[in-house]
């Protein structure tokens, strides 16, 4: 089986996770499932130590073909999909030698470079795209293919050495779970990468530091035609409450290294209202000073409005990678090099989000992310290049072939 049609394989399993959800993993049945199959596969194709925990968390062993010492390294991806679009039913199909034109996913739901001028990158090859109505799975369904196969290949070229090579799929990143039950003493690497990239080069040690806050509002409902002096009306706090975050630092009017705060719901009544904001920040100390602020504005409005009307819940998800992954700087020289071997241009950039490598690194794990080829997750206009996928495939094997020699 090829690269291509491992990852199309891939797509048709429902992974998509929920983040309602108390089970692990989140989409219990769906994510078993997959996880089964991946387990089966793995043992097909002749890794060894193939084990899947109750919580769907697989893990496999490519031996060393070398005598002596090398580093014990891994590579890691997530087979669940986004809750923000639907996984279900994904009719993936490959756009052969794109001409930069409109593609035409289905009738009506067009792909269109006007407004994804990534699509211009990739003029001249083989795209993956889907039928407009589910997401397709390259984030991170691509990440696995490229693992899987890599190992194969390796297996069937022994005149490559390399050191023990550890792999692990997990789910629930998407809903900031993943790594949370990563069994990181069992995976037993001295460092490892998550395949959790985006478009060709992309090479991420630098993520946002990461909280989430709910802002929960009790109101005093009276009458309305007597209410004068008495109703204190929850929606209106609550959007007194949004009005005093500042209005430059939202997500859609920020890029870099800039951080926001980001309203991801909200519900509402006179008696009731809640907010459910993320915090972002490289800097540790910003980020600090923005958990300061929400729980401020609380303090302000209560002083307003009488004590109890505005609580708020503060709670950090994760933390940039950068502090963990600075002292060892030999795990980012490594993908640098391998990238250039293969003739890929590194591109380093900071995540505008997260992965699970950034809660592995303060795990123990180093675990910086590179690239995979698929573009706009997240959406029904995501694509996945078979030529970029190829490269990071690549890409894995020459890591594991320089570490194979690496001396610290």
């Amino acid at each position: 089986m090829d690269l291509i049609q491992r990852f199309i394989n891939y797509t048709k399993f429902d992974t998509q996770s929920d983040e309602n959800s108390q089970t692990v993993p989140s989409a219990h049945e769906k994510h078993l499932t997959f996880a089964a199959y991946l387990k089966a596969e793995l043992e097909k194709e002749g890794l060894e130590d193939v084990e899947m925990d109750e919580k769907g968390y697989v893990y496999a062993t490519l031996p060393a073909n070398i005598k002596g010492e090398a580093p014990v390294i891994g590579f890691i991806a997530h087979y669940d999909t986004s809750p923000d679009c639907s996984g279900e039913n994904v009719n993936a199909r490959i756009v052969k030698n794109y001409d930069g034109k409109d593609i035409v996913l289905s009738e009506g739901i067009v792909s269109s470079p006007e407004k994804f001028p990534e699509l211009l990158q990739h003029i001249g090859e083989d795209l993956i795209v889907t039928d407009g109505h589910t997401l397709l799975g390259a984030d991170d369904k691509a990440g696995i293919a490229e693992i899987v196969q890599a190992m194969v290949w390796m297996k069937e070229h022994p005149e490559v050495k390399h050191g023990k090579i550890r792999i692990a799929f997990n789910p629930d990143e998407e809903i900031g779970m993943g790594a949370h039950h990563f069994d990181v003493e069992k995976f037993g690497c001295q460092w490892a990468y998550t395949m959790d990239g985006s478009d060709l080069g992309d090479l991420e040690y630098e993520n946002f530091n990461a909280a989430s806050a709910r802002v929960m509002v009790k109101g005093v409902s009276v009458h309305p035609g007597y209410a004068k002096g008495k109703m204190v009306n929850a929606n209106v706090v609550a959007m007194e409450y949004a009005s005093l975050l500042p209005a430059d630092e939202r997500p859609e009017t920020t890029e870099g290294y800039e951080g926001f705060f980001h309203l991801l719901h909200m519900t509402g009544g006179v008696e009731e209202a809640s907010l459910q904001y993320i915090i972002r920040d490289h800097d540790r100390g910003k980020f600090e000073d923005r958990k300061v602020l929400v729980k401020r504005i609380a303090e302000k409005l209560n002083e307003k409005y009488g004590e109890g009307t505005v609580s708020i819940e503060v709670s950090d998800q994760y933390y940039n990678m950068k502090e963990k992954i600075d002292p060892q700087m030999h795990v980012i020289d490594i993908v640098l090099r391998a990238m250039m071997e293969v003739g890929v241009s590194p591109k380093v950039e900071p995540i505008r989000g997260g992965t699970d490598g950034a809660q592995l690194s303060f795990k123990g794990l180093p675990c910086p992310n590179i690239f995979t080829g698929g573009v706009n997750f997240h959406g029904p206009y995501e694509f996945a290049s078979c030529q970029v996928m190829e490269k990071a495939m690549k890409t894995i094997i020459k890591i594991c072939e320089i570490t194979a020699s690496y001396n610290e």
